[in-house]
């Protein structure tokens, strides 16, 4: 008969009743999130691991969200100590600040990247440094695999010092970036952080690249040297090229090529290609399953980074895009100079170069400068 009475006081059954309410959320809060995204999770909680029984233990994720300041900071010290005894390897330091920051680079400070330096030139080990960071191993080899084949020693043409008398290029030995933005020199294009937003056309989808708003017919370069692994027409990319790194890490995706003429005539499958050659001409193909049709509204390319750990990440549900806009960014300091051929109307780059990636390596030269560090 009390309890009778005490469910009947309006005021007791709501507050009981709010009580109720609040113990369900409790309980169920840990299952709210959206388990199936990675921005839903904390930073560190996205770090693949493979448990005790399981047997595929490469990376099945990556954010890669390294700012180009950073980049270009890692770099410096790479390049400026390439012939010190003490080397700084621009993979490993921006891998120690992942480790350092959970893959927030939006953590990061210039003055982190100084005082580690300063901690391996008064005799620290990046073994010893890291010993104690669960992640770096995940960093450095997720960081390797976006970034491990643009810094390196290579052979380049440079404009001769009489070049205004007609002199042709000569050729030097250097050591540094030797890859390339995807956009040539002299052309103009416009680009934001368009990473993850919604696609609609098919069905709904992440946009798993980024966008480079340009004039149709730009030259299209080659970011990295490697072997062409798709070319042809996608109903999605329309014209669109498809290059895989020789370590076969990394998968370049251009596409949405101009109409008509969309790559460059010399191009097949398995054609291998040198950071820094014209692949393509920007366009405005793709949305149709009619070969050759302009349905993109606005001309672009359509730049995509695919990372390949396993080669069953190729195609599927378990492929690896990573947001490229802030290398995008980082590349814009090395822009490929092209020239077009009047005759053929084909573009080509002014400078040609030697990249060791490529099998059989490159041909050694008679002339070296400071910056050599092989």
């Amino acid at each position: 008969m009390h309890l009778r009475t005490l469910f009947h006081h309006k005021s007791t059954f709501l507050i009981i009743l709010l009580l109720g309410i609040l113990l369900y959320l409790i309980l169920r809060l840990p299952h709210s999130r959206n388990s199936s995204s990675p921005y839903a999770q904390p930073i560190a909680s996205r770090v693949p691991k493979a448990s005790s029984s399981d047997t595929e233990t490469y990376i099945k994720w990556v954010d890669f969200d390294v700012t180009a300041e950073a980049m270009g900071l890692a770099l410096r010290y790479d390049v400026d100590s390439c012939r010190e005894k003490l080397h700084f390897h621009w993979i490993e330091l921006l891998a120690y600040l992942g480790a350092r920051y959970g893959g927030d680079f939006s953590r990061f400070k210039k003055n982190d990247m100084e005082a580690l330096v300063k901690k391996l030139q008064d005799g620290a080990s990046m073994k010893e440094l890291t010993k104690d960071m669960k992640y770096y191993s995940y960093y450095l080899e997720a960081y390797t695999a976006v970034l491990g084949g643009m810094v390196g020693t290579y052979e380049i043409q440079v404009p001769a010092e009489n070049a205004e008398t007609g002199a042709p290029p000569v050729w030097v030995k250097k050591y540094g970036l030797k890859a390339f933005s995807p956009i040539a020199r002299r052309y103009p294009y416009q680009d934001f952080d368009d990473f993850g937003t919604a696609r609609s056309y098919g069905f709904k989808r992440q946009h798993l690249g980024h966008d480079m708003m340009g004039q149709v017919g730009t030259p299209i370069i080659c970011v990295e040297s490697g072997r062409v692994e798709a070319i042809g027409w996608n109903q999605y990319g329309g014209w669109r090229l498809g290059i895989r790194s020789f370590d076969r890490k990394r998968y370049y995706y251009y596409a949405h090529l101009r109409k008509n003429y969309p790559y460059h005539k010399s191009l097949k499958e398995g054609s291998i290609v040198q950071a820094g050659d014209v692949i393509g001409y920007l366009g405005r193909t793709g949305y149709s399953r009619t070969e050759n049709t302009n349905n993109i509204d606005e001309p672009h390319l359509h730049f995509g980074l695919q990372l390949i750990f396993d080669e069953s990440q190729k195609e599927g549900n378990n492929e690896i895009w990573i947001d490229c806009y802030q290398l995008v960014r980082f590349l814009s300091m090395n822009r490929s100079e092209t020239i077009k051929n009047q005759e053929t109307k084909e573009y080509y780059r002014v400078y040609q170069m030697k990249d060791p990636a490529i099998p059989g390596g490159a041909q050694e030269q008679s002339i070296e400068t400071p910056n050599d560090c092989s």
